[in-house]
């Protein structure tokens, strides 16, 4: 089990001090995608590549306004934003990028929903054949339902990503989500052998792993079961990271552990 956070390089040297084994950026700060910068690229790539911890992750893959549902979807705007993606992280050795997304993926009101999961499902596609071109896996995450109104629990993205069925498009696992609304121990079983990726925060205020209380025992214990042995990302908010950082790797080995791996 390798673990992470979802920071930017400059954390860097406060995380590997701390243990942590991996960074998970930003696809639309870090890879800059939003305008397709050619000329903001290249020095962030720099800082990318001389990171004190490898860059092997990245999430908010879509941009809000780049839609994958309802009547203003332009397929060949999304095929030509995610070659952008898939190539800028090849070469900055990502491997794994995160579809959450939930401004873009959010069914509008009055929209077909059955309609609208055809278009989920020809977005998935549409980007697996391009991932696979550069080396990527896209990972779909289970949003809670206060964030999105699709894709909110692990057995509808599972089954998501079953009826995607490329082998570049896989499923994630957020604990923080999870805990708010999804509770599905079965579901994380069960389509364990989709999962690629895994995001933890706690449930009250999305603090890092020791940072308030949150009984992650359920969780663990289903990945353990799922047979998961990747990689596992905090995606929080912080306070003073340099202090928080060591309890937080502490308490995620503890449970990882305690899980029985």
């Amino acid at each position: 089990m390798k673990l992470g956070v979802c920071a930017d390089p400059n954390a860097a040297p406060v995380l590997a001090a701390a243990g942590f084994e991996f960074l998970e950026l930003h696809v639309q700060n870090h890879l800059k995608t939003t305008a397709e910068d050619e000329v903001a690229f290249p020095p962030e790539l720099a800082r990318i590549r001389a990171s004190v911890l490898p860059c092997v992750a990245a999430n908010c893959f879509l941009p809000g306004d780049l839609k994958v549902t309802g009547p203003d979807v332009n397929r060949n705007a999304l095929a030509g934003y995610a070659e952008v993606v898939f190539e800028r992280a090849a070469q900055t050795g990502i491997d794994t990028i995160v579809f959450g997304s939930g401004g873009a993926r959010r069914i509008p009101d009055d929209f077909e929903r059955d309609i609208a999961w055809q278009q989920l499902v020809e977005f998935g596609q549409l980007i697996g054949p391009l991932a696979g071109r550069y080396g990527i896996v896209v990972v779909v995450e289970p949003l809670n339902q206060r964030e999105c109104n699709v894709l909110t629990g692990v057995e509808e993205s599972g089954r998501y990503v079953e009826d995607v069925n490329h082998p570049n498009v896989r499923l994630l696992v957020d604990a923080y989500h999870w805990l708010k609304d999804d509770n599905d121990y079965d579901a994380i079983v069960t389509y364990g052998p989709l999962l690629r990726h895994v995001h933890i925060a706690t449930e009250a205020n999305r603090r890092a792993p020791g940072g308030e209380a949150c009984d992650f025992t359920d969780f663990f214990r289903a990945l353990k079961e799922s047979g998961y042995d990747g990689r596992i990302s905090i995606e929080s908010g912080w306070t003073d990271m340099a202090a928080e950082a060591p309890l937080a790797f502490e308490t995620l080995q503890r449970l990882v552990r305690e899980a029985g791996w």
